[in-house]
């Protein structure tokens, strides 16, 4: 079995050093990332490499053990965006600093995680000043 340590340094490794939400760079922020479990363990979610994300502690503690949220557009509730099975670029864009969602669980996660927030927006604002923002393409 992996260690926690072996399994951060994968994880961390695998996002690139960036919230797999938001798209924030690790670099230069004063908190560390969470490891988060896509999904929640009281869902039987593992701490297993296939079912840990990196994010940062903003979109962490709005996501919490969800994993469903209602779609803005349609009101119909829908799966929260999963890192291991959805494509970011298929399921988000950038507008300047803004996110969008462009599928119903795109939306979802955007509303429910607030990943438009006036933090998130100002913080985008330094990062792409930084040349951090927006995040490369993988």
């Amino acid at each position: 079995m992996a260690t926690f340590a072996r399994l951060r340094r994968h994880v961390t490794e695998r996002a690139h050093n960036r919230c797999e939400y938001c798209g924030l760079s690790a670099l230069g922020q004063a908190a560390t990332f969470h490891l988060d479990h896509i999904l929640p363990q009281a869902a039987g979610g593992l701490t297993a490499l296939e079912n840990l994300a990196l994010v940062c502690i903003h979109c962490s503690l709005r996501k919490g053990a969800r994993k469903t949220a209602p779609d803005p557009r349609s009101g119909e509730v829908v799966p929260l965006f999963h890192p291991r099975q959805d494509a970011w670029e298929k399921c988000f864009r950038w507008n300047g600093a803004k996110l969008i969602g462009r599928t119903a669980g795109g939306r979802a996660t955007v509303a429910a995680l607030d990943l438009n927030s006036p933090e998130h927006l100002i913080i985008r604002g330094f990062e792409s000043r930084l040349g951090r923002h927006p995040p490369p393409a993988h």
